[in-house]
């Protein structure tokens, strides 16, 4: 008897998580989406659990490496309620581990046009890149430096339309794009991961 394999859409992954990342609610995979697209994010991890004394006390939080330090990101709308005492523990616990705390309200998740922007690059994050692609891409970008995404497309040969390519390298931490100033299009800029 066939059996389907279990579902797992509640496990987020992208270039910068080691393992799967729990975010069972829209909101925190809507935000590690932002966060894995951000330039300044190098890493994204979970810590399920911490110790505060003796005590193993569940922080479920997600921990986001930036060069200003880490964080445990706070996402309002995806918040867990906690009795006091839980929630005064797992304060603790993230304090004695070193994070800081990255509040980010519903508001933030729609601010314009970082939100349709995420939304379109992150669409491309499954879309492979042939080899031949991948390396001519970078090869461009790595010779001009920041370059402007229409320029970028002007330069690159083949019969097919580059921009998924560019999108998907962009969700596999290999370029940064600006997603913050401008709607994605021809003059969004394009840079080298550094």
């Amino acid at each position: 008897m066939f059996s389907p394999k279990p579902r797992r859409s509640h496990l987020f992954s992208s270039a910068k998580t080691a393992a799967p990342i729990p975010a069972r609610h829209a909101a925190l995979r809507e935000a590690l989406a932002i966060a894995s697209l951000d330039p300044a994010v190098s890493a994204i991890s979970h810590v399920a659990t911490a110790h505060v004394g003796s005590a193993e006390v569940d922080v479920d939080a997600v921990v986001l490496t930036r060069p200003d330090g880490r964080f445990y990101l706070d996402v309002v709308p995806a918040r867990r309620v906690r009795h006091l005492d839980e929630e005064g523990l797992a304060q603790i616990a993230l304090r004695e581990l070193g994070l800081q705390q990255l509040v980010v309200t519903a508001e933030d998740l729609r601010t314009e046009p970082r939100r349709s922007n995420v939304r379109s690059v992150w669409s491309y994050k499954d879309r492979a890149v042939p080899a031949a692609a991948r390396i001519g891409i970078l090869k461009i970008v790595a010779d001009e430096g920041p370059i402007e995404l229409g320029r970028l497309l002007e330069m690159i040969r083949g019969d097919r339309d580059p921009s998924a390519a560019v999108l998907a390298l962009a969700c596999s931490d290999l370029l940064e794009l600006d997603l913050t100033s401008m709607r994605l299009g021809p003059m969004t800029v394009v840079r080298p991961r550094t």
